[in-house]
């Protein structure tokens, strides 16, 4: 969505400031990893419990936090697979909140206006390469994210079922 937003900031016909838009994006970002953060050093382990299917990246997770935790909360956002756990992970290791507040705000800013300031400049570039075209490759683009938000939320949904389990055959 941040992406997106900025392109559409860069075509001049909305009335979107790219500034207010990745401080829009810190915001939320800074904030939802705040209060995951807080859940996790509160009810984190039994939580973890729960979802026994994240244990590979969890345990990845809770390897890379403990050896570095500094680049972890510096670098989590930008690993696929592992963005949405982090926090609580970072809350379960222990890492002292002063340490993760601060850590956690210089990573959203670097988040936030990275995507926000990419999605403007790839937004003139689109426009510099394809003229009004753009918004056909701007469509593709949205389609095929939710195309793959879809197949993720499908596949996600597929493991979660439990199997049938065979009736036994009986003892002669």
């Amino acid at each position: 969505m941040v992406i997106v937003t900025g392109v559409l900031a860069s075509e001049g016909r909305f009335r979107i400031h790219v500034e207010l838009l990745a401080l829009a994006a810190l915001t939320g970002s800074f904030f939802g990893d705040q209060l995951y953060y807080y859940i996790g050093r509160k009810y984190g382990a039994p939580l973890l419990k729960r979802w026994p299917s994240l244990s590979g990246r969890i345990d990845w997770a809770f390897e890379t936090v403990n050896r570095s935790p500094a680049i972890f909360i510096l670098s989590f956002r930008w690993i696929y697979g592992v963005r949405n756990v982090a926090p609580f992970i970072v809350g379960i290791a222990g890492v002292p909140r002063v340490k993760y507040l601060i850590l956690n705000f210089i990573a959203a800013a670097i988040w936030a206006h990275s995507f926000a300031w990419g999605g403007f400049f790839m937004g003139r570039k689109l426009e510099e390469w394809l003229g009004e075209s753009k918004w056909f490759v701007l469509g593709g683009f949205i389609l095929f994210m939710i195309g793959f938000g879809v197949f993720g939320a499908m596949r996600g949904r597929a493991k979660s079922v439990p199997k049938p389990v065979e009736p036994a055959e009986p003892v002669q």
